[in-house]
Formats: C-alpha cells, structure tokens, sequence
C-alpha cells in the first residue's frame, strides 16, 4: 500500500510537471514537444481547438496499442494520467513567464521532460510514442531512440510545412531537451550493476535472488579466506547482475536473511545473454507492480 500510494503521490506531481510545462511555456508560444504532445499541439495550433481535446484523441491509438502489448497495469495508471493532465491543462490559468523564445524552448522542455520521466519512474505513460517505440523495439529490435527519433521527424517536418521553419527548430530544442530530461529523471533503470556477495547463508540468499528479484546467479567456490570473524571457511560466493532499480530491496532481502553478509558493488558496463531485468520491456513494467516485493 506504501508503494501505491508513493506511485500515486509521484505520479501527480508529474502530471503537474508536464502541465506547467505546456501551459506556462509550450502552448502561449505555439512551441511544439515531440510525440503524441506535439502532434495535439499543433492539431491545436491549425484548428483553434483546446489543446485538452486533443491531447486524449491523439493519445488513443497509442493507449490502444498499450492494452494489447502491455502489462494492463500500466495501461490503466497511462490512461489515468492521461486524461488528467488534460483536464489540469484546461482549467490551469498559468500565464506566460517569459517571451524569451529560448527560454520557452528550454524551461518548457525541462517541465516536460521532468514530469514524463517521474511518470515513467512509476509506471505510467504521458506520450504515447514511448509505448510505440518499447512495442517496435520489442517486436523488430529497433531501439526505443530510433523509433521515437523517426516519429519526431516527421513530426517536425510536417511542423516545418504547416506553420514555420523557425518554430519546427525551436521545437527540434524542446524535444531535445526533453529527451535529455527524461534520461535524467531514469537514469539507472536501464542501467546495471554487479554483486558478489559473500555469506554464511548462501543458499537461502541465491533462492530469494531468483524468487524475488527475478535474476540470474552464478556460484563460485570459496577456498576460505580472513574477515571480520576470523579465518573462513569454504563457501559459495554469489556473483550476480541487478538492474539499479532493484538495488535497494536487494540490499533489505540479504539484510533480512543474513545482516553480515559481505557485499561487493561495482558498476557493469555492457550485458549479454543472461537473466536480468529490463524495465522498459512488457515483463520489466509488469514487475514494477507493488505486489512484487
């Protein structure tokens, strides 16, 4: 329940994120973001339709396509978010802050990107072209980046066309700084780290690994060697590979089995083959559920 509500309590300030960000920068100026938020910003921009309107039409392929390629926990907290933030989008009465176009481009993206990225962190979409592209990458190996990359250039061209060329480039900065952003908000959950863990209760720490953390192990054999407790006896030593997001309950799982177990981290920089957790794949989403310990 803890969990649930920290997702909940994130997950809306995020929302409030993302919606200063389009409504006090992006949207007064005519500024576009990339993905789903761009294409309802600039159906906005041609048709003198509220920005609310569109941002549910256009996200509802994308939510589609969640419902049959995602975990529906994660369709369902993404279609929540979604229509809240439109909603807080139509009723927000924040003014322009500036008619800097630099500043539009750069804070506007910053609000953004922040507000997506914590939404990410706890399971939930704000832009539909994040779900087209972990589908594409899933299905034909295509990489996330590439697939959203190629969505935006179109997007951006078609800006280009439709409005002007400077406000397709102005655009082109607030995705990357949204982009950029959003990287920032979740860093480490496609990012790895090693542990060898020295234990006097190795089998029962090397079955919770696998039971509740969902990875791969490796044992070696200890020799024996000298520690806090004096000389050691043989031993299987623990080598296993953990995504970041899974470091903390790691660390209370072998507390909780045994609290003087020997515990080396260290960062890995390239992973293949193996059992580990991707989080930005349909099994990782699902496992970000709070009924995974």
């Amino acid at each position: 329940m803890k969990r649930i509500l920290s997702e909940i309590f994130q997950i809306a300030i995020g929302i409030f994120l993302a919606s200063i960000g389009l409504k006090m920068f992006l949207i007064p100026n005519g500024f576009l973001d990339g993905g789903a938020t761009g294409i309802a910003i600039l159906l906005s921009e041609l048709f003198d339709i509220d920005i609310s309107f569109f941002l549910i039409l256009v996200s509802i392929p994308f939510l589609t396509l969640a419902w049959f390629s995602l975990s529906k926990r994660i369709f369902t907290k993404s279609l929540i978010s979604i229509i809240l933030l439109a909603v807080i989008i139509h009723f927000e009465n924040f003014a322009s802050v500036t008619e800097d176009k630099l500043l539009i481009a750069i804070f506007g993206g910053l609000f953004l990107g922040a507000g997506i990225g914590l939404s990410i962190r706890n399971g939930a979409v704000l832009d539909g072209s994040e779900v087209l592209g972990i589908v594409v990458n899933e299905r034909f190996g295509i990489s996330i980046g590439r697939v959203i990359l190629f969505f935006n250039v179109i997007l951006f061209g078609s800006t280009a066309l439709l409005l002007s060329l400077e406000i397709a480039m102005y655009s082109i900065l607030t995705f990357i700084v949204t982009a950029k952003v959003i990287d920032v908000m979740i860093e480490g959950f496609e990012d790895y780290v090693g542990l060898m863990i020295v234990s006097e209760n190795t089998t029962s720490i090397n079955e919770e690994l696998i039971r509740v953390v969902g990875t791969g192990t490796t044992l070696y054999r200890g020799s024996g060697g000298f520690g806090k407790r004096g000389l050691q006896a043989k031993n299987d030593i623990i080598h296993t590979v953990i995504n970041r997001i899974d470091i903390r309950r790691t660390y209370n799982l072998i507390d909780s089995i045994d609290k003087n177990a020997f515990i080396i981290e260290f960062d890995v920089n390239h992973i293949k083959g193996g059992i580990y957790t991707k989080v930005l794949s349909k099994e990782g989403l699902k496992k970000l559920s709070p009924t995974k310990n």
